[in-house]
């Protein structure tokens, strides 16, 4: 670990910084997928919604 000797002879602890990288843009296929899971999680909500709106209308 990167230890810093400060004025008066105290010990300073820095983490170890990570290795920046550029992010790349997604391609077609991971275009495709964000947007099959989009539209499952919508999906999943909207049913979610639907199962406590016909639980609550029951009673």
């Amino acid at each position: 670990m990167p230890y810093i000797n400060e004025e008066g002879g105290r010990l300073n602890n820095f983490a170890s910084e990570p290795q920046v990288y550029k992010a790349e843009p997604p391609n077609a296929r991971q275009k495709r997928n964000f947007i099959f899971l989009g539209i499952l999680g919508a999906t999943m909500v909207g049913a979610l919604i639907f199962v406590a709106y016909y639980i609550s209308s029951v009673s």
